[in-house]
């Protein structure tokens, strides 16, 4: 029994003599450190100006459109044809009868600023208020690709992952920050495309985050795959995309853009 207690009082005298030396050098690391040991110098940010008021396009931005005309653009439909959109008052609007239009440059990882109005005399309800989309990808020259909704969703009711702020079908946005009809709505995105394997499978998923009148509305959401107005979204191996502006068939009057600009991230 002694010996039992004579052991145990050992251990803790061992255990006490462990601790104060760990916590001995610890102090000691620390009371050599410097603050430079954990600065970091290289490699420099590169310098960027910023717009000259919110919204503005940056120094390292490409302009896609900026109220003079579609020289960035082309027809979804045919990519060799111009995208015949009208250009009026610093805007473009949207031409029903001549579809889709996308980027002619395609991109990867980006940051993407785009505003757009509905029709101060918007009618009519749900998904036919306005309807439009901006396609992140666009893998195909229909509807095909990565949608973020376009949508009045002041005061208009439909399914939340349909409104303003949803990628399509798939997320609900966190907020519903829309402005009236007649005033300018605007986006900033930040895209992640997907990376797909050398057999076409799926290595990394697309994320997607979404700024709705500076209101966050979409946090690094991660996609399911392309969208899908009926059935579930999947992935199809691709690499380099257009961005895409949709024609949307729906009979209210078509809505404006402006202030078109892309950052690539990669």
């Amino acid at each position: 029994m002694l010996l039992d207690i004579m052991r145990a009082q050992m251990w803790k005298v061992f255990a006490f003599v462990i601790l104060f030396s760990t916590v001995a050098s610890l102090y000691a690391q620390q009371s050599t450190a410097k603050p430079e040991d954990t600065e970091v110098w290289q490699p420099e940010p590169k310098v960027v100006t910023p717009g000259a008021y919110c919204g503005a396009p940056p120094s390292d931005a490409i302009i896609l459109f900026d109220g003079k005309n579609l020289d960035e653009w082309v027809s979804a439909q045919d990519r060799a044809a111009p995208a015949k959109w009208i250009v009026a008052n610093s805007v473009v609007t949207v031409n029903k009868a001549a579809g889709n239009i996308e980027t002619k440059r395609t991109f990867r990882n980006y940051q993407f600023h785009l505003e757009w109005r509905i029709p101060e005399n918007i009618s009519g309800s749900g998904q036919l208020r306005g309807n439009s989309g901006l396609f992140l990808a666009s893998t195909g020259p229909e509807d095909a690709g990565y949608e973020l909704q376009i949508l009045d969703s002041y005061n208009n009711k439909t399914y939340v992952n349909g409104m303003a702020g949803s990628l399509y079908k798939q997320s609900i946005p966190l907020a519903n920050p829309m402005r009236k009809p007649g005033e300018w709505q605007a986006y900033d995105v930040v895209w992640t495309a997907p990376v797909f394997n050398a057999d076409g499978s799926l290595k990394s998923p697309a994320y997607a985050t979404v700024f709705l009148n500076s209101v966050l509305v979409d946090n690094h959401f991660e996609l399911k795959g392309e969208t899908r107005y009926i059935g579930q979204p999947f992935y199809k191996k691709f690499d380099r995309a257009p961005i895409k502006l949709q024609a949307h068939d729906d009979p209210s009057p078509p809505i404006s853009f402006r202030n078109i600009w892309v950052r690539e991230l990669d």
